[in-house]
């Protein structure tokens, strides 16, 4: 098993704050919090992947005290709400995405490789009852991928002790043709080096799956957090023969997280 530490998030965790920022004299002016911390799981080697590896993630998180947002969750990417009630966010998100060629598995041998950027769009959440919170995001790609694509989840949360949160629900995702084809495609030309029948993928239902997590606030200042997802490839996704002959439509990830909060003030 090797082990992968990315930074790059860091940066991606910096990118958006939340539009309470904007209140005050200046947008910057108030009480603000800063989470840092670090996150170690495993998951598949690549999407699609039958091997796993354990990849360390720092964590991340800036934004104005007193925020409205009654749940977060792993999978949130950072975004920026332009619309903000209480009951209803909605404005912009962006995602890191990291490149991914033979250097990370053989069974990439011959296909084209994935260059390291990004996706940007936009999300929106509601909360239908107290306990549960409904987010999507869309997404276009920027150099990794000329693809769009849609996240969809729900989750039901509960403060079973006053510093102790369960959370569980279900996760959709829904893909372009562009971004299937990037991750999951196999040209006729790469068919002698890579050892792959060529696959052609159309868009669609990319995975269906379900994540839960155990969120433990230690105190003031620290949160620790135990969280498992699994996904299964369906549709085209899961008919590639990167898929079939290599890898594995059931995707896994376990892994557990701490943070530390900072409080600060700017005039």
């Amino acid at each position: 098993m090797r082990i992968r530490v990315s930074t790059a998030m860091t940066a991606a965790a910096l990118l958006f704050a939340p539009a309470s920022a904007l209140a005050g004299d200046y947008f910057w002016s108030g009480d603000w919090y800063l989470k840092v911390g670090a996150a170690g799981f495993a998951a598949p080697d690549y999407e699609g992947a039958k091997k796993y590896l354990f990849q360390v993630t720092p964590m991340i998180s800036l934004g104005k005290a007193g925020s409205t947002v009654r749940f977060s969750s792993r999978n949130d990417n950072p975004s920026f709400a332009l619309i903000d009630n209480g009951g209803f966010r909605a404005g912009a998100t962006g995602k890191l995405v990291m490149s991914r060629d033979d250097g990370d598995s053989d069974d990439l041998k011959g296909l084209t490789p994935v260059k390291f950027g990004g996706e940007l769009g936009a999300f929106a959440e509601a909360y239908p009852t107290d306990w549960l919170r409904v987010r999507g995001e869309v997404r276009h790609g920027i150099r990794s991928h000329d693809g769009i694509v849609a996240d969809i989840s729900a989750d039901a949360f509960v403060d079973v002790r006053p510093d102790v949160r369960l959370s569980a629900g279900p996760r959709v995702t829904i893909a372009s043709n562009d971004y299937m084809d990037t991750y999951y495609g196999v040209k006729p030309n790469q068919v002698a080096e890579s050892g792959l029948a060529a696959y052609d993928p159309d868009g669609g239902i990319h995975s269906v799956g379900a994540g839960a997590a155990i969120t433990w606030q230690v105190n003031e200042k620290i949160e620790t957090s135990a969280f498992a997802e699994y996904k299964r490839l369906v549709g085209d996704a899961a008919k590639s023969s990167l898929v079939k002959e290599r890898g594995d439509k059931d995707q896994f990830l376990i892994g557990l997280s701490a943070t530390y909060r900072f409080d600060f003030t700017m005039p």
